[in-house]
């Protein structure tokens, strides 16, 4: 079997997953994702299987697998919204990934953003660098607001540890999750996403990347639907907002801060928008790179392409 590795999580931490791929007797190469579609056309028929992170699997590289050899996708991670699924259907291309193994690194990750931004760790740990003893004043996240859209795994998760730092809980979703509200009765559950708009203090995006979710985050829900003056944070996608209208909504103090791990394009390009836009903080698709969170999922996705593979 010919396997291809292209997350860069998997490649950089050390661990069991790496013992557990290199025991099965496959011909692996590797190259350092997220990887483009015109990289992936000339070379993707030569494998069985990919364990993949945010490539390019547009359904011209499906079909230059499948005229190959390729069988299997298995996704480091949980999101699938870089792979044609249709089109993986379509040519009995199998797609796996590793839900349920991330929720703590990234809901973790929220709120060290979180706390970061109202505590000015950031400001005050370069400004200390430098030698400089003036002091800021920050806030508490006690007693804030909370609007967490989306409660999936690590939405889920957020929901808990938020209740346990002494937070008031929104959460929305289109699906009501009956046991969730029963082992969480202090959160407020909505299926009106306008609910936290109105509401929340801090608003956190926990949805994948669809067409109906693209630019949620918008001109119209910046100036016209948000009550609070919030802070966005976005550990999902980059494309679940619209970067000019945030970015107007911060000049403008519709927005008090937009705290993401995610942009629209990855890595981050020297043009990028959000690049030295004051009260954003942004850091490079770290959510879920902890140590334990990767081996859990290089793990999944190993025996995932094992099962698929045989």
């Amino acid at each position: 079997m010919k396997i291809l590795l292209t997350t860069t999580s998997f490649q950089d931490t050390p661990g069991k997953h790496h013992d557990l791929l290199n025991s099965q007797n496959w011909d692996i190469d590797y190259l350092r994702g997220p990887v483009e579609e015109s990289v992936l056309l000339p070379i993707i028929h030569k494998y069985d299987g990919v364990i993949c992170g945010d490539d390019e699997y547009t359904k011209e590289v499906l079909i230059a697998g499948k005229k190959g050899k390729l069988k299997v996708l298995s996704k480091y991670g949980v999101g699938l919204d870089r792979i044609d699924l249709e089109a993986a259907k379509e040519f009995d291309v199998t797609v796996t990934n590793c839900p349920g193994v991330n929720q703590v690194s990234v809901a973790e990750h929220v709120l060290a953003l979180l706390f970061v931004f109202e505590k000015n760790v950031h400001l005050q740990y370069n400004s200390t660098k430098e030698g400089s003893w003036k002091r800021l004043i920050g806030n508490e996240i006690q007693d804030r607001t909370i609007g967490i859209i989306g409660l999936g795994s690590v939405g889920k998760e957020l929901v808990k540890k938020s209740l346990a730092l002494g937070m008031n809980v929104i959460g929305f979703d289109l699906f009501k999750d009956e046991r969730l509200i029963a082992l969480y009765p202090e959160m407020k559950f909505t299926n009106d996403i306008n609910s936290i708009y109105e509401n929340a203090d801090i608003i956190s995006l926990h949805i994948p990347h669809t067409p109906k979710s693209e630019k949620l985050i918008n001109t119209d829900v910046i100036f016209n639907k948000l009550k609070k003056c919030p802070i966005i944070i976005n550990t999902s996608r980059g494309m679940l907002i619209d970067v000019d209208a945030v970015i107007k909504g911060l000049k403008e103090e519709k927005i008090r801060g937009y705290l993401t791990d995610v942009l629209a394009k990855e890595p981050i390009d020297e043009n990028e928008k959000l690049r030295g836009i004051t009260n954003v903080i942004i850091t490079p698709h770290v959510g879920s790179r902890t140590y334990q969170s990767v081996v859990r999922q290089g793990t999944m996705a190993v025996d995932n392409l094992l099962e698929l593979l045989g």
